[in-house]
């Protein structure tokens, strides 16, 4: 199954591929250049990347009026972006039925539109996420422990803020899925270096 970049919005889902979540699928995320080259390294070059319909993170950034604008810049953005870091443009996820994109990936949007219903953040921690869960925003974490404490910090604590923006509350629940084919040793890598820059609390 391919790898796919995608925002971490919870309506998100992949039914063929497996998802590596960054808000707005990475579009003006700082540090998300370093973190693609490292996934490239863990999971192989050949990644994918996706955009979706009400995408928040572009909405914000874009300073846009309304989804209809979003839909088409996130779309024209998520591609240049595709181009400058070396991955495959597979296409935008609609509010359907999971719908067949380019490269081999196939999914769609499944939380209620104009709704966000998460109220947990999770962490993948060992090549994507396995199982879906509707009830969580999505952040990739398995690339963190050979990256840059900063860089770390920086955009994680981004990604956190925007979520709980979008949920409306500020006590949104962190969990890990700590499974995948990288293993427990790169998760427990991850998640320790998530601790050292105080993202998460000490087991």
């Amino acid at each position: 199954m391919p790898y796919v970049i995608t925002c971490g919005d919870e309506g998100v889902q992949i039914n063929e591929g497996t998802r590596l979540a960054f808000a707005g699928s990475g579009f003006k995320l700082e540090g998300f250049s370093e973190a693609v080259s490292i996934l490239k390294r863990l999971l192989g070059e050949d990644i994918r990347i996706v955009t979706h319909s009400e995408c928040g993170w572009i909405r914000e950034q874009l300073e846009l009026s309304n989804w209809e604008q979003t839909e088409a810049s996130s779309q024209q953005y998520v591609e240049s972006l595709a181009d400058r870091e070396g991955l495959m443009y597979s296409g935008i996820l609609p509010f359907a039925d999971p719908k067949e994109l380019d490269h081999g990936v196939k999914g769609h949007m499944v939380r209620p539109k104009g709704i966000h219903i998460a109220n947990k953040i999770m962490f993948t921690l060992a090549g994507g996420e396995q199982t879906y869960n509707l009830g969580c925003f999505v952040i990739s974490a398995d690339w963190v422990a050979q990256a840059d404490k900063k860089t770390v910090k920086n955009m994680m604590e981004t990604q956190i803020a925007h979520y709980k923006t979008l949920a409306k509350r500020d006590d949104l629940p962190i969990v890990f899925e700590a499974e995948g084919p990288l293993g427990a040793e790169v998760a427990e890598a991850n998640r320790k270096m998530l601790e050292s820059v105080g993202i998460v609390e000490t087991k």
